[in-house]
């Protein structure tokens, strides 16, 4: 639905930007609750133009001469990461719980890529709280593994999500744990083991380094000396899209 139709260009600035492609993860945050000062605590000095950001998040969609407008772009990168900072808190609370449920029952943040896991639904989580640190993970609940999405989402920060989401969600709704498996996978030559080759390390006994965020030793492997990370994954973290090429990037001021 183009922005011109009188329904959508009605619409909230929050409806717009849920609806723009590649931002499926999101869901909608209840205007009262941004509204709600002891919600933001802590967001304001993270943020230069703050003030302006929070009016945009809560004024109506853009129209498309704002596509035009050098400042309303840099206030719109201000605005996307302030909304995304505040959905991560929205969708630990209650509200924002259920609202993401449907969205996993319904299948809207993909399946789990190990075929193992026969197409188990996913859910966003965040290698970091904190900004362009790294782009949006999946979590699988049945293998509990971490994965790249099947769809880049070259915009949708981690920390728009946090690191905690997944499990948050699945100790509040019991119900979505999925059965466990004992599946594992075997490889063969001709139908014969491979020797010193047990299978699926997914149930290995041996012991594994943890992580559940990326620590600072961590970032420095993945970056490397200065090198440029791996397109199929991380962004630099400074290198950002400008506001233009992201709602561009986005679908522009469309609404599938």
């Amino acid at each position: 639905m183009n922005i011109e139709d009188p329904e959508y260009s009605e619409g909230s600035w929050i409806q717009w930007f849920c609806a723009l492609e590649d931002h499926q993860f999101f869901c909608e945050v209840d205007e009262e609750y941004i509204k709600d000062t002891f919600n933001l605590y802590g967001l304001k000095p993270k943020f230069i133009h703050y003030d302006e950001a929070y009016e945009m998040i809560l004024n109506e969609a853009p129209e498309e001469e704002d596509l035009e407008d050098e400042h309303f772009l840099e206030l719109y990168q201000e605005a996307t990461d302030l909304y995304g900072l505040i959905h991560a808190r929205f969708i630990q609370s209650p509200k924002g719980l259920a609202l993401m449920r449907e969205k996993f029952l319904l299948g809207k943040f993909g399946t789990c890529p190990r075929v193992l896991c026969e197409r188990q639904n996913v859910l966003p989580v965040g290698m970091s709280e904190e900004l362009r640190t790294s782009r949006v993970k999946v979590f699988c609940p049945k293998c509990e593994e971490v994965y790249i999405p099947k769809k880049k989402c070259p915009d949708v920060d981690g920390a728009y999500f946090g690191c905690s989401f997944p499990q948050m969600l699945l100790q509040t709704y019991t119900d979505l744990y999925p059965t466990p498996s004992n599946v594992t996978y075997v490889p063969r030559v001709f139908g014969f083991k491979v020797f010193k080759h047990k299978g699926s390390r997914f149930l290995s006994p041996e012991k594994k380094t943890e992580i559940t965020f990326y620590d600072d030793e961590h970032l420095k492997r993945i970056k490397g000396a200065g090198t440029v990370m791996n397109k199929e994954d991380e962004e630099e973290p400074n290198q950002r899209m400008s506001g233009n090429d992201r709602i561009k990037e986005s679908g522009g001021l469309n609404k599938e």
